[in-house]
């Protein structure tokens, strides 16, 4: 029974580690664009680095007892790359270097509205109107549309921890971009363009798995698509040889912690979780990410937190949770009529062996 309840926790352990690594990724992602680091050539090191750490695990364990990957499967996959990690990570990356680290990780809340908008219009999920879950889940979408207008457009006062840590310096780039208005609005909605890519990868890609269920074979094929796709659109976009050398600094720490860590371990994670559990459970943790986020912004990169992306944030994480109460009672009332339904099968089957264990007797009598 104990290890029953453990093992009904880990889709739940694991969904925080995933939101704690995606915390330090916008950190460390921040401070190197704020250092100068050009976002495209960033994607593809992380990409690539990926690829070398998780490849041969995946050769290693997998191999061998995978099934043969189809053309299609093939195509898929690469396509799925392509649109869910490269173009989504590359226009993240713009996104961030126009705004700050607390609009990234608060325009992710948006993520579980756009995912299941998408998962209902792949008939993964179904939108009932008629019922309140399902007027909840239209109001949780209006809830996070209006975080997503407040970050763009509303500013409003400005706070600031007064002893942060401000351990990467750059000020002056970042504080740059916050001070452009038409630069900050044009970065959120990229953030909210790179969020609709992300969630097309989360509820695609649970279809591709069931043709190619090799989890680590299937994130070292990602991720190698990805760095090719990365390079072709960074190759294409900066000719600049300086700007991709990596020395023993924070890019190199960036690049790694990104490529090893988060393209490495967290995709590999969230494969595991979408499986257990399904797309839209791990998309309803996004808000931890935030929280961590804002405060280690603040802290370690001395941004200034306005009072527009603090209500912003409330309203997202709000159309968030309207959203994940919906889905908690629809998969209650579903519970009680799988219920019943097997309530009544069990008393159909109990009266059929009734009837026919006393047939015998009543004819005997007779």
């Amino acid at each position: 029974m104990e290890a029953k309840g453990t093992e009904g926790k880990k889709p739940y352990l694991v969904v925080i580690l995933i939101q704690v690594i995606y915390a330090g990724m916008v950190l460390f992602m921040k401070a190197a664009f704020n250092g100068g680091m050009n976002t495209f050539i960033f994607v593809f090191y992380r990409q690539a680095a990926a690829t070398i750490i998780i490849t041969p695990l995946a050769v290693f364990f997998e191999w061998k007892s995978a099934p043969p990957m189809t053309f299609l499967t093939f195509i898929k996959m690469f396509f799925l790359s392509f649109f869910g990690i490269a173009l989504s990570l590359d226009i993240c990356g713009v996104a961030l270097d126009y705004t700050s680290a607390t609009l990234v990780a608060a325009t992710t809340n948006s993520l579980p509205v756009i995912t299941f908008i998408l998962a209902v219009l792949l008939s993964m999920e179904v939108l009932r109107l008629r019922t309140a879950p399902g007027i909840a889940k239209v109001i949780g979408m209006l809830f996070c549309i209006a975080g997503v207008v407040n970050l763009a457009f509303v500013k409003g006062p400005h706070f600031k921890i007064p002893l942060h840590l401000n351990l990467f310096g750059h000020h002056d780039i970042q504080q740059h971009h916050v001070g452009s208005s038409r630069t900050w609005v044009k970065g959120c909605f990229l953030m909210l363009l790179s969020n609709t890519l992300w969630g097309f990868w989360l509820v695609v890609q649970g279809q591709v798995t069931k043709n190619y269920p090799p989890k680590l074979l299937f994130t070292a094929f990602q991720c190698l698509f990805s760095s090719v796709q990365t390079f072709a659109i960074a190759i294409a976009l900066e000719r600049d040889l300086s700007q991709w050398k990596l020395g023993w600094n924070l890019r190199l720490l960036a690049v790694a912690y990104c490529g090893f860590v988060v393209s490495g371990v967290t995709y590999y994670l969230q494969t595991w979780v979408i499986e257990k559990k399904g797309p839209v459970f791990l998309s309803m943790s996004t808000p931890l990410s935030l929280i961590i986020t804002m405060f280690f912004s603040a802290i370690f990169l001395g941004e200034i937190i306005s009072m527009g992306s603090l209500l912003g944030g409330l309203l997202l994480v709000g159309g968030l949770y309207w959203v994940l109460w919906a889905k908690s009672r629809e998969e209650q009332i579903n519970k009680r009529s799988s219920d019943v339904v097997e309530v009544q099968k069990d008393g159909s089957e109990l009266k059929e062996i009734v009837t026919t264990n006393s047939s015998p007797a009543l004819f005997g009598v007779a």
